[in-house]
């Protein structure tokens, strides 16, 4: 999906956002994230490495055009060592055929 392929699911559209936080892709994220909801300028936070995803679960609306993901992603900042638990239920919605993230909840 980094390489320009739609996601199928609103999980397969997380777990490339996921990598694109991991590898610092802003460029993917901005791409997949809703244009009414995306803000103006994205910010990575430099040092923090995600260490592992877990998805929670998953699903998408009978209708197809929206979809949700609960998940855990782990973290740990290359300065401290801290490490943390960013807990997150995400609403996705599809447009012309492709997913996009539009908010957390």
């Amino acid at each position: 999906m980094l390489e320009g392929r739609p996601a199928e699911t609103p999980e397969d559209l997380m777990r490339s956002r996921y990598t694109a936080f991991a590898l610092g892709d802003a460029r993917h994220l901005a791409d997949t994230w809703f244009p009414a909801t995306r803000p103006d300028d994205l910010m990575l936070a430099a040092g923090t490495s995600w260490t592992r995803l877990e998805v929670l679960g998953a699903e998408t609306d009978p209708d197809g055009r929206t979809g949700r993901v609960r998940f855990r992603a782990h973290w740990r900042e290359a300065g401290t060592g801290e490490t943390g638990v960013l807990v997150e239920d995400s609403r996705f919605v599809r447009r012309s055929g492709r997913w996009y993230y539009v908010r957390a909840l």
